[in-house]
Protein backbone atom coordinates (compact mmCIF):
# COMPACT_ATOMS: atom_id res chain seq x y z
CA UNK A 1 0.00 0.00 0.00
CA UNK A 2 1.28 3.48 -0.64
CA UNK A 3 1.76 6.06 1.95
CA UNK A 4 1.95 9.96 2.25
CA UNK A 5 4.05 11.53 4.59
CA UNK A 6 2.55 13.66 7.45
CA UNK A 7 3.52 16.99 8.70
CA UNK A 8 5.84 15.13 11.53
CA UNK A 9 7.19 12.97 9.02
CA UNK A 10 4.89 9.63 9.92
CA UNK A 11 3.94 8.36 7.06
CA UNK A 12 0.28 6.88 6.19
CA UNK A 13 -1.54 4.89 4.04
CA UNK A 14 -3.16 6.75 0.93
CA UNK A 15 -6.35 4.47 1.39
CA UNK A 16 -8.01 3.18 4.84
CA UNK A 17 -10.94 1.30 5.39
CA UNK A 18 -13.90 2.60 7.25
CA UNK A 19 -15.79 1.17 10.20
CA UNK A 20 -18.53 3.44 10.05
CA UNK A 21 -22.05 2.08 11.10
CA UNK A 22 -20.65 -1.65 10.80
CA UNK A 23 -21.70 -3.10 14.11
CA UNK A 24 -19.67 -4.39 16.61
CA UNK A 25 -19.72 -8.01 18.36
CA UNK A 26 -19.14 -9.72 14.92
CA UNK A 27 -19.91 -7.69 11.64
CA UNK A 28 -17.04 -5.50 12.20
CA UNK A 29 -14.23 -8.24 13.65
CA UNK A 30 -15.29 -9.93 10.06
CA UNK A 31 -15.04 -6.75 7.76
CA UNK A 32 -11.82 -5.74 9.65
CA UNK A 33 -10.38 -9.21 8.78
CA UNK A 34 -11.33 -9.35 5.55
CA UNK A 35 -10.23 -5.54 4.60
CA UNK A 36 -6.24 -6.89 6.03
CA UNK A 37 -6.36 -10.00 3.85
CA UNK A 38 -7.43 -7.90 0.61
CA UNK A 39 -4.16 -5.86 1.26
CA UNK A 40 -5.14 -2.96 3.74
CA UNK A 41 -3.14 -1.53 6.43
CA UNK A 42 -4.91 1.68 7.10
CA UNK A 43 -8.42 0.94 9.31
CA UNK A 44 -10.04 3.94 10.37
CA UNK A 45 -12.60 3.64 13.68
CA UNK A 46 -14.14 5.54 16.48
CA UNK A 47 -15.10 5.62 19.83
CA UNK A 48 -18.90 6.97 18.84
CA UNK A 49 -18.94 3.96 16.37
CA UNK A 50 -19.15 2.12 18.93
CA UNK A 51 -16.66 -0.82 17.53
CA UNK A 52 -12.94 -0.29 18.44
CA UNK A 53 -12.71 -3.98 20.09
CA UNK A 54 -13.74 -5.71 17.20
CA UNK A 55 -11.27 -3.82 15.35
CA UNK A 56 -8.61 -4.65 17.91
CA UNK A 57 -9.27 -8.16 17.68
CA UNK A 58 -9.60 -8.32 14.40
CA UNK A 59 -5.99 -6.82 13.82
CA UNK A 60 -4.87 -9.47 16.83
CA UNK A 61 -6.34 -12.45 14.94
CA UNK A 62 -5.05 -11.05 11.01
CA UNK A 63 -1.22 -12.99 11.76
CA UNK A 64 -0.34 -9.32 9.73
CA UNK A 65 2.56 -7.60 12.45
CA UNK A 66 0.86 -5.09 14.47
CA UNK A 67 3.68 -2.49 13.06
CA UNK A 68 2.68 -3.00 9.64
CA UNK A 69 -1.10 -1.65 10.33
CA UNK A 70 -1.96 1.84 10.70
CA UNK A 71 -5.27 2.18 13.23
CA UNK A 72 -7.23 5.38 13.34
CA UNK A 73 -9.28 6.34 16.05
CA UNK A 74 -11.60 9.42 17.66
CA UNK A 75 -12.41 11.31 20.87
CA UNK A 76 -16.29 11.41 21.00
CA UNK A 77 -18.04 14.51 22.32
CA UNK A 78 -19.34 13.14 25.30
CA UNK A 79 -15.42 12.66 26.71
CA UNK A 80 -14.49 16.00 25.75
CA UNK A 81 -12.43 17.93 28.41
CA UNK A 82 -8.99 17.53 29.46
CA UNK A 83 -9.34 15.29 32.05
CA UNK A 84 -12.29 13.22 30.32
CA UNK A 85 -10.05 13.05 27.19
CA UNK A 86 -7.49 11.30 28.90
CA UNK A 87 -9.89 8.48 30.29
CA UNK A 88 -11.60 8.53 26.44
CA UNK A 89 -7.66 8.03 25.11
CA UNK A 90 -7.41 4.94 27.72
CA UNK A 91 -10.41 3.22 26.81
CA UNK A 92 -9.66 3.40 22.89
CA UNK A 93 -6.34 1.56 24.02
CA UNK A 94 -8.04 -0.90 25.67
CA UNK A 95 -10.98 -1.76 23.27
CA UNK A 96 -8.45 -1.63 20.92
CA UNK A 97 -6.05 -3.89 22.94
CA UNK A 98 -3.21 -1.77 21.66
CA UNK A 99 0.02 -0.22 23.11
CA UNK A 100 -0.57 3.05 20.78
CA UNK A 101 -2.87 4.13 18.34
CA UNK A 102 -1.32 5.56 15.19
CA UNK A 103 -3.86 8.25 14.52
CA UNK A 104 -6.07 10.07 16.88
CA UNK A 105 -8.85 12.76 15.63
CA UNK A 106 -11.10 15.08 18.16
CA UNK A 107 -14.08 13.72 16.24
CA UNK A 108 -16.29 17.08 16.04
CA UNK A 109 -15.47 20.53 16.47
CA UNK A 110 -17.36 21.48 19.62
CA UNK A 111 -17.32 21.58 23.69
CA UNK A 112 -14.08 21.87 25.37
CA UNK A 113 -11.87 21.70 22.23
CA UNK A 114 -8.78 22.97 23.41
CA UNK A 115 -9.00 20.99 26.68
CA UNK A 116 -9.43 18.03 24.57
CA UNK A 117 -6.29 18.66 22.18
CA UNK A 118 -4.20 19.40 24.87
CA UNK A 119 -4.58 15.72 26.38
CA UNK A 120 -3.90 14.14 22.90
CA UNK A 121 -0.78 16.14 23.11
CA UNK A 122 0.19 14.84 25.49
CA UNK A 123 -0.35 11.42 24.81
CA UNK A 124 1.71 12.28 21.50
CA UNK A 125 4.15 13.11 24.50
CA UNK A 126 3.65 9.30 26.42
CA UNK A 127 4.97 7.54 23.30
CA UNK A 128 0.53 6.14 23.22
CA UNK A 129 -0.43 8.49 20.45
CA UNK A 130 1.79 8.68 17.39
CA UNK A 131 -0.54 11.73 15.48
CA UNK A 132 -3.32 13.71 16.19
CA UNK A 133 -5.60 15.41 13.53
CA UNK A 134 -8.56 17.60 13.56
CA UNK A 135 -11.94 16.00 12.02
CA UNK A 136 -15.37 18.62 10.49
CA UNK A 137 -13.19 21.48 10.80
CA UNK A 138 -13.91 24.34 8.55
CA UNK A 139 -11.48 27.31 8.09
CA UNK A 140 -13.63 29.55 10.69
CA UNK A 141 -13.54 26.81 13.26
CA UNK A 142 -9.68 26.29 12.34
CA UNK A 143 -9.04 30.12 13.06
CA UNK A 144 -10.91 29.76 16.38
CA UNK A 145 -8.38 27.08 17.77
CA UNK A 146 -5.12 26.77 15.93
CA UNK A 147 -3.82 29.57 18.10
CA UNK A 148 -4.34 27.02 21.47
CA UNK A 149 -2.76 24.27 19.98
CA UNK A 150 0.88 23.39 20.65
CA UNK A 151 0.85 20.47 18.15
CA UNK A 152 -0.30 20.88 14.60
CA UNK A 153 -3.00 18.26 13.56
CA UNK A 154 -1.51 15.93 11.03
CA UNK A 155 -5.27 15.80 8.90
CA UNK A 156 -8.33 17.17 8.77
CA UNK A 157 -11.27 14.36 8.07
CA UNK A 158 -13.96 15.97 6.53
CA UNK A 159 -16.19 15.65 3.54
CA UNK A 160 -14.62 15.06 0.14
CA UNK A 161 -15.32 13.46 -3.18
CA UNK A 162 -15.72 15.32 -6.91
CA UNK A 163 -19.02 16.65 -5.88
CA UNK A 164 -17.47 18.13 -2.31
CA UNK A 165 -14.22 19.08 -2.98
CA UNK A 166 -13.56 21.54 -0.11
CA UNK A 167 -10.85 23.58 -2.57
CA UNK A 168 -10.25 26.75 0.09
CA UNK A 169 -10.00 24.61 2.90
CA UNK A 170 -7.75 22.57 1.35
CA UNK A 171 -5.44 25.56 0.31
CA UNK A 172 -5.99 27.22 3.95
CA UNK A 173 -4.45 23.55 5.01
CA UNK A 174 -1.83 23.44 3.26
CA UNK A 175 -0.43 26.46 4.65
CA UNK A 176 0.16 24.04 7.82
CA UNK A 177 0.90 20.58 5.31
CA UNK A 178 -1.65 19.52 7.08
CA UNK A 179 -3.41 17.21 4.70
CA UNK A 180 -7.29 16.37 3.96
CA UNK A 181 -8.87 12.92 4.46
CA UNK A 182 -12.03 11.81 2.87
CA UNK A 183 -15.00 10.45 4.43
CA UNK A 184 -17.72 10.05 1.90
CA UNK A 185 -14.99 9.88 -0.53
CA UNK A 186 -17.54 7.52 -2.93
CA UNK A 187 -20.65 10.07 -2.06
CA UNK A 188 -22.12 7.08 0.32
CA UNK A 189 -23.21 5.84 -2.80
CA UNK A 190 -24.52 9.26 -4.55
CA UNK A 191 -26.33 7.63 -7.74
CA UNK A 192 -25.34 11.09 -8.97
CA UNK A 193 -22.13 11.07 -8.21
CA UNK A 194 -21.28 7.07 -9.62
CA UNK A 195 -22.86 7.92 -12.69
CA UNK A 196 -21.87 11.10 -13.66
CA UNK A 197 -20.86 11.28 -17.29
CA UNK A 198 -17.42 12.07 -16.83
CA UNK A 199 -16.33 9.41 -14.45
CA UNK A 200 -18.31 6.65 -16.24
CA UNK A 201 -16.43 7.89 -19.80
CA UNK A 202 -13.10 8.00 -17.82
CA UNK A 203 -14.31 4.37 -15.97
CA UNK A 204 -14.64 3.09 -20.05
CA UNK A 205 -11.77 4.36 -21.00
CA UNK A 206 -9.44 2.65 -18.12
CA UNK A 207 -11.30 -0.28 -18.20
CA UNK A 208 -11.93 0.29 -14.13
CA UNK A 209 -15.48 1.40 -12.05
CA UNK A 210 -16.62 4.96 -11.59
CA UNK A 211 -15.46 4.18 -7.98
CA UNK A 212 -11.70 3.35 -8.78
CA UNK A 213 -11.84 6.75 -10.75
CA UNK A 214 -12.93 8.76 -7.66
CA UNK A 215 -10.41 7.12 -5.59
CA UNK A 216 -7.52 7.63 -8.08
CA UNK A 217 -8.29 11.07 -8.51
CA UNK A 218 -8.59 11.55 -4.66
CA UNK A 219 -5.04 9.58 -4.23
CA UNK A 220 -3.81 11.94 -7.43
CA UNK A 221 -5.20 15.24 -5.53
CA UNK A 222 -3.10 14.01 -2.21
CA UNK A 223 -5.57 13.31 -0.15
CA UNK A 224 -6.39 10.31 1.97
CA UNK A 225 -9.75 7.62 1.50
CA UNK A 226 -11.64 6.47 3.64
CA UNK A 227 -13.98 4.07 1.69
CA UNK A 228 -16.18 1.47 2.89
CA UNK A 229 -17.86 -1.63 1.72
CA UNK A 230 -18.55 -5.11 3.08
CA UNK A 231 -18.83 -6.51 -0.18
CA UNK A 232 -15.68 -7.99 -1.01
CA UNK A 233 -15.26 -7.63 -4.58
CA UNK A 234 -16.15 -3.91 -3.79
CA UNK A 235 -13.42 -3.91 -0.76
CA UNK A 236 -10.40 -5.12 -3.11
CA UNK A 237 -11.68 -2.65 -6.42
CA UNK A 238 -11.23 0.12 -3.84
CA UNK A 239 -7.78 -0.32 -3.62
CA UNK A 240 -6.72 -1.52 -7.06
CA UNK A 241 -6.36 1.98 -8.38
CA UNK A 242 -2.25 2.36 -8.74
CA UNK A 243 -1.90 0.92 -12.10
CA UNK A 244 -3.31 3.59 -13.93
CA UNK A 245 -3.21 7.43 -13.92
CA UNK A 246 -5.35 9.92 -14.81
CA UNK A 247 -3.89 13.17 -17.15
CA UNK A 248 -3.94 16.66 -15.91
CA UNK A 249 -6.76 17.63 -18.33
CA UNK A 250 -8.72 14.06 -16.65
CA UNK A 251 -7.86 15.56 -13.16
CA UNK A 252 -9.27 18.78 -13.91
CA UNK A 253 -12.78 17.30 -16.04
CA UNK A 254 -13.20 15.85 -12.14
CA UNK A 255 -12.40 19.01 -10.97
CA UNK A 256 -14.98 21.05 -12.85
CA UNK A 257 -17.62 19.16 -10.99
CA UNK A 258 -17.68 20.77 -7.44
CA UNK A 259 -20.46 21.70 -6.57
CA UNK A 260 -19.44 23.59 -3.44
CA UNK A 261 -21.87 22.27 -1.64
CA UNK A 262 -21.21 20.09 1.04
CA UNK A 263 -24.15 17.67 2.85
CA UNK A 264 -22.92 18.29 6.43
CA UNK A 265 -21.70 21.72 7.42
CA UNK A 266 -20.04 21.63 11.35
CA UNK A 267 -21.10 25.49 11.29
CA UNK A 268 -24.48 24.71 11.63
CA UNK A 269 -25.72 25.39 15.53
CA UNK A 270 -28.60 22.53 15.27
CA UNK A 271 -25.49 20.01 14.26
CA UNK A 272 -23.73 21.17 17.03
CA UNK A 273 -26.90 20.64 19.25
CA UNK A 274 -27.94 16.81 17.92
CA UNK A 275 -24.18 15.65 18.17
CA UNK A 276 -23.48 17.21 21.62
CA UNK A 277 -26.39 15.44 23.08
CA UNK A 278 -25.36 11.94 21.26
CA UNK A 279 -23.94 9.49 24.50
CA UNK A 280 -21.96 6.60 23.92
CA UNK A 281 -22.00 5.91 27.23
CA UNK A 282 -23.19 5.65 30.28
Amino acid sequence: MKTFNLNNNENIPVIGFGVFMIPNNGPTYEATLAALKAGYRHIDTAAGYMNESDVGKAIKDSGVPREEIFITSKLWLQDYGYENAKKGIDNSLKALDTDYIDLYLLHQPYGDYLGSWRALEEAVEEGRIKSIGISNVTINLWNKFKDGMHMMPVVNQVEFNPFTQQKKLMAEMSKYNIRLEAWYPLGHGNKDLLENETIVSLANKYNKNAGQIILRWIYQEGVISLPKSTNIERMEGNIDIFDFELNNQEMQSIRDLDTGKPTHNPEDSANETRLMGLKIHD
